[in-house]
């Protein structure tokens, strides 16, 4: 008889006694970046039962299968206790399909080959507060923690580039959805975001030398419906992790921009929705306004990191399911994950927060957020927020990035666990005043990163 060496308990077990040993390496056979570092391929880095969902359920569910009321017990423990909630009670599906090993899928090209060249040259400083390269200077690109030890060396890593790009634009339609299954409010706008340091794409690399002090700009502006149209903000992120963002807003009934306290972070941004600016992919503050990071637990999950952009309709946009009405919850693909590990933190910076902790899933493979639970200050469960992401390829058709096809998010499905509402954004090709979705284009600065952008798009 031979006995088998990596049965299906086997990366319980390890993942267990990592736990258990407080002792953390993403990968169970071996360090996961390692096996990337060599072949580009996760595969070597877990057991056949964390590389398909046929594995992991012993043929229950297979690739191309639905997940919904009728089956979704056997898949619990790969969801987070929102999902599978929703997916019980309120007809919530997920589509099954392969699970990606291949990394350069799951990220942009340039991130990933920054994180590779720059392995081992990250650090925070002698006060513990900002991420460095190994010179003293701030970060140099992609990531600087691939292989985290804590907690807030995946937060830090977050923090310092949310969507991986040196910039992006993103052109937003959003939804939210009352309890009883009808859409109340509708919005159409931008979101904009801009890199002054780890740059791996723009020049000047890797720092643009002027604002080297500072992390990013970030605006968003709305464009519908038209008693917000021309409503903007525009934060400008210093690079010190403790401080808070500068915040500036143009309103259309003033007709000027103003500056905004920028601490008051738990609030929706647009009436109706369940979205705030703390959300904003999961590090939406600076990285010590939390703390008391630490990781929780780890283990295989369901996400979408793959076959999410829908190229068969002209403008990216997706169909909805479920709730009374079928329009409460995006169509998603989602994968098996061989490895996600679960971080808890706290906010500590702001006495009034209405929560007292978030729960953040990142992926091992590559570190991005696959999901986030925030809990109320009774300890209860309060909002969350997951979210698909995607290489936009499918068959012949592509969107290009410079040399390779374009990476980033798809859809977002943001819920407020206590009212039952659920707001739902999505990234469209383009939106009316053609403004398109696209990465590292030089001339977003001026176009949407100021405070003279502020007042341009406010008189559109």
């Amino acid at each position: 008889m031979r006995l088998i060496k990596y049965d299906r308990g086997y990366s319980r077990r390890h993942f267990l006694k990592q736990a258990a040993g407080g002792t953390f390496c993403a990968g169970v056979l071996m360090p996961t970046w390692d096996a990337i570092a060599a072949t580009g391929d996760i595969s070597k880095a877990y057991p056949d039962e964390l590389l398909s969902i046929e594995g992991y359920t012993r043929g229950k569910i297979k690739t191309g299968d639905e997940i919904n009321a009728s089956n979704v017990e056997l898949v619990k423990d790969l969801l987070e206790p929102v999902r599978y909630e929703q997916i019980l009670k309120m007809g919530r599906k997920l589509k099954i399909v392969k699970t990606t090993t291949d990394v350069m899928r799951l990220s942009p090209w340039e991130y990933i080959e920054a994180t590779l060249k720059n392995s081992g040259k990250g650090r925070f400083d002698a006060q513990g507060n900002n991420v460095v390269s190994d010179d003293g200077q701030p970060w140099i690109g992609g990531n600087p923690f691939p292989n985290p030890k804590n907690g807030i060396e995946l937060f830090a890593a977050q923090t310092l580039s949310w969507g991986r790009h040196d910039a992006s634009f993103y052109a937003l339609k959003i939804c939210d959805v009352a309890v009883d299954g009808e859409p109340r409010f509708f919005y159409e706008g931008g979101w904009a975001e801009l890199a002054t340091v780890g740059r791996v794409s723009m020049n000047p690399k890797p720092y643009w030398p002027e604002n080297k002090d500072k992390l990013r700009f970030q605006s968003v502006f709305f464009t519908s419906p038209q008693q917000f149209r021309g409503t903007s903000f525009l934060n400008i992120w210093p690079y010190d992790h403790s401080k808070f963002p500068l915040l500036y807003g143009y309103v259309a009934d003033f007709r000027r921009v103003r500056q905004f306290p920028t601490d008051q972070r738990f609030e929706p941004l647009l009436p109706g929705t369940t979205l705030f600016l703390s959300d904003a992919w999961a590090a939406g503050d600076p990285l010590h306004t939390w703390s008391n990071y630490k990781i929780v637990g780890r283990g295989p999950f369901l996400a979408g990191l793959s076959d999410s952009w829908n190229a068969d309709h002209p403008n990216w946009e997706h169909d909805t399911h479920g709730g009374p009405k079928g329009k409460t919850f995006w169509n998603s693909n989602v994968e098996l994950i061989p490895e996600a590990i679960m971080v808890e933190a706290e906010p500590t910076a702001f006495p009034r927060a209405p929560i007292s902790k978030k729960r953040v899933w990142f992926d091992a493979r590559n570190q991005v957020v696959v999901g986030m639970v925030t809990y109320d200050r009774n300890g209860a469960p309060y909002r969350s927020f997951d979210g698909a992401y995607t290489l936009y390829e499918k068959g012949d058709k592509k969107v290009m990035d410079g040399k390779h096809p374009y990476w980033s998010w798809a859809h977002v499905t943001a819920s407020d666990i206590q009212t039952g509402r659920v707001t739902r954004l999505q990234q469209v090709q383009n939106i009316e005043g053609s403004y398109v979705s696209g990465a590292n284009d030089p001339t977003i600065y001026d176009k949407y990163l100021t405070q003279a952008a502020l007042q341009r798009l406010g008189a559109v």
